[in-house]
């Protein structure tokens, strides 16, 4: 299976699976919080290394790995992810229309409401790996208001003049609603600066090689771990 190809059902429930698990930490990451956090590092001001945003994804201390069965399993996880942040990147450069945040849906007096706060929490979180980097978006007139649901949903902590905005569902489906509508101009602000980035990383940065250290640092070749097509059962 290559890394450009979605996940299917199976594999998406596969990933959910594990994701709820006891083999990752109390605050590892559930699908929606890692769709917002990998959407956060797809749009955001500048690449980032899977190295360095992959182990937040487990929430465990230390930033150490799940105690995977063995090998495959850790193989098989990490190119779930992968596909799942390329699924991502490639809708986005496609076909940005289609992009939907993975809100979850609950029914609060017989009509169904937005839960956006778990993916706004991990979109959150992809925004403090690069926290400088952002506050050019915050100083915006533009972007800067739209991040505000965003933050008021998802950051660990908000003011208490500001509980009033998030103190009832319907009032958090209305701001899950406005970051929905708010990410393609999110995207759009970054996009020239990140495809300069990215530009810089192709001419100075060598490819990684079959034999190079994985760029998920497992420590392994990756042609043995990321590289390497995942067995399928």
């Amino acid at each position: 299976m290559h890394l450009d190809e979605p996940l299917s059902d199976k594999e998406f429930n596969e990933l959910d699976k594990f994701l709820m698990s006891d083999k990752v930490g109390d605050d590892g990451m559930t699908m929606d919080a890692l769709h917002g956090y990998l959407t956060a590092i797809a749009l955001g001001p500048e690449m980032i290394p899977m190295a360095e945003w992959l182990p937040l994804v487990w929430g465990l201390p230390d930033q150490a790995q799940p105690q995977f069965k063995n090998d495959k399993e850790m193989q098989r996880i990490i190119n779930l992810i992968a596909r799942f942040m390329n699924e991502i990147q490639i809708t986005f450069e496609v076909a940005p229309q289609e992009y939907e945040p993975l809100f979850c849906i609950m029914e609060q007096n017989g009509k169904e409401l937005i839960d956006g706060e778990t993916w706004a929490w991990g979109f959150w979180e992809g925004m403090q790996l690069r926290a400088d980097a952002w506050e050019a978006a915050w100083e915006s007139t533009e972007i800067g208001p739209l991040l505000q649901p965003i933050y008021l949903l998802g950051a660990e902590e908000i003011k208490e003049d500001e509980l009033k905005f998030v103190d009832t569902p319907e009032k958090c489906h209305a701001l899950a609603l406005n970051v929905e509508t708010s990410i393609p101009a999110i995207r759009r602000f970054w996009a020239p600066l990140r495809k300069s980035g990215v530009t810089t990383v192709k001419r100075d940065a060598p490819k990684t090689g079959r034999n190079d250290p994985c760029p998920c640092g497992s420590g392994k070749k990756f042609k043995a771990c990321c590289g390497a097509e995942p067995t399928l059962h």
